[in-house]
């Protein structure tokens, strides 16, 4: 039996998946880390840490190992998006990574607007400035760590500097470099106009290779550590996103991704990157070759609920958490909430926004503001399905993963939201899953990804729309797109007395 390795590096933790040529998870590691943030809107890591954590995750899948570790042929990856790591002369770290989910760089965007104007930029990259994105990070050091800017030899995304610790090559996949505000996502190359408006030496960005291109080995070191085979193949993997869209078969028009972790995503799947969505969702290069894919973002999805339970049911599990929810009527008795405790993304790119609870009186209980909670990170989710729908796009079958298939109500509360039929895989990895087949794509498994798709990816169980619940969730639908505008104003005045 032959094995492939996919390492999904994600905000919290890194998972190491050994999955077999069958396409079953043999083995499954997962280990945690911190996430730092000095003040409010501030998030950054350490990135020695994801190394350890690596390398520790890699240890234990191989401890125990029957086969010879030749039969592991090869490691890809999948990785949060948009971080910011800075490498010296020498290929040292030179400060923390600031991450994806950093809200500290508004004036960095603005700046971006300013230099080189949003029309050229969406005509460029696809993409607005958001706080989130690399480059508006490369120009807070600039502008406040001169120190640090004056030593950068290159910047990579986290999974990257990952992979380069594990076989000693500097590479940047497109599908991650896409996420930079840098990347030509047409010509896919770097964009020397906005690299000599912004003053940024084109030598910093790494070199470009497709995710599913071999890039090395593993290291003799890392070999000996981890017990792998120094001949095991590095591939060089994709973003987070278009990984879990290759987990989960997004590998041609008509399907689309909702996951639902940390933040929330809905995913579709471009064969060109010539439509235009006037940057209300993200455009990017796909993981798959020669393809693209959009995207709306719900900053906190996930994370939202995951708010409520420390908050308000610290210790207890998921399962308790969400006892009762399908006895509270859709709705949830009047009670809505919206996802924007971390800022927002798509349709509203405002790091300012804050969350709400909208409509409370004391009949409410907690399974109550648990359906709210639930219900309105669905509704952050479809917005970004109402500008796909509104741009022509049809969207009738929707791949749910992450957090969100975790409970049967939720899954069919995302059938009545979206009004589409919802498909939950056997296979829960998603990202991880998605750097394992372009482990095996890249290794020569198969012929094409759709290839290893079929054979590695099977539905579990699957959702329709209840036309009554469509018909109510329409409704109050157009209600939670009230509130943005509602509570905008009040939370810019807020912001001050926030710590």
């Amino acid at each position: 039996m032959k094995y492939v390795v996919g390492i999904d590096l994600g905000t919290s933790a890194v998972k190491v998946l050994l999955v077999n040529q069958l396409g079953e998870v043999v083995k499954e590691v997962s280990k945690e880390y911190p996430l730092l943030h000095e003040k409010s809107g501030y998030s950054e890591q350490e990135p020695e840490v994801w190394v350890t954590q690596t390398i520790a995750g890699l240890s234990e899948v191989l401890n125990g190992f029957l086969d010879s570790p030749e039969t592991i042929e090869g490691i890809s990856f999948s990785g949060q998006m948009h971080g910011l790591v800075l490498l010296d002369e020498n290929n040292i770290v030179l400060r923390n990574a600031i991450l994806w989910n950093d809200t500290r760089t508004t004036e960095e965007c603005q700046e971006i607007y300013d230099i080189v104007g949003k029309e050229q930029l969406l005509e460029i990259t696809k993409n607005p400035a958001l706080e989130g994105f690399t480059l508006p990070k490369i120009l807070w050091v600039k502008k406040h760590e001169p120190e640090i800017f004056s030593k950068i030899k290159t910047f990579m995304m986290p999974k990257d500097y990952l992979r380069y610790r594990l076989c000693g090559e500097l590479h940047m996949d497109f599908s991650d470099a896409a996420g930079t505000l840098l990347l030509n996502i047409s010509e896919k190359k770097w964009s020397k106009e906005i690299l000599n408006l912004l003053d940024i030496p084109e030598d910093i960005c790494p070199a470009l290779v497709n995710s599913h291109d071999k890039v090395g080995r593993i290291t003799n070191e890392i070999a000996g550590v981890t017990g792998l085979s120094p001949l095991t193949s590095i591939i060089a993997g994709g973003a987070d996103n278009a990984c879990g869209a290759i987990g989960s078969g997004i590998l041609k028009e008509g399907i689309t991704l909702c996951s639902i972790g940390t933040s929330g995503v809905v995913l579709s799947y471009e064969t060109t990157s010539d439509k235009n969505f006037e940057g209300k969702v993200h455009y990017f290069n796909h993981g798959a070759p020669d393809s693209y894919y959009t995207m709306g973002v719900t900053l906190a999805a996930g994370y939202s609920l995951s708010w409520f339970k420390n908050v308000f049911a610290d210790g207890e599990t998921f399962e308790d958490l969400v006892q009762g929810i399908d006895s509270v009527p859709v709705g949830s008795n009047g009670l809505m909430f919206t996802p924007y405790v971390a800022g927002e993304r798509t349709p509203h790119a405002d790091a300012t926004i804050r969350g709400s609870f909208i409509g409370m009186d004391t009949s409410h209980e907690r399974r109550g503001f648990v359906r709210a909670v639930m219900e309105g990170i669905t509704f952050s989710l479809n917005e970004s399905i109402a500008i796909f729908r509104n741009k022509g796009k049809s969207i009738e079958t929707i791949v749910s993963t992450g957090g969100g298939t975790k409970n049967d109500t939720w899954l069919q509360m995302q059938a009545d939201v979206f009004n589409a039929r919802i498909i939950k895989l056997s296979s829960k990895q998603g990202p991880g899953m998605g750097a394992a087949m372009l482990a095996a794509y890249g290794c020569g498994w198969y012929s094409s990804l759709e290839k290893c798709a079929e054979e590695f990816l099977h539905i579990e169980k699957e959702f329709l729309p209840n036309e009554e619940n469509v018909e109510k969730y329409e409704e109050l639908f157009s209600v939670y797109q009230g509130i943005y505008e509602s509570t905008k104003e009040l939370n810019r005045k807020l912001k001050k007395y926030r710590k």
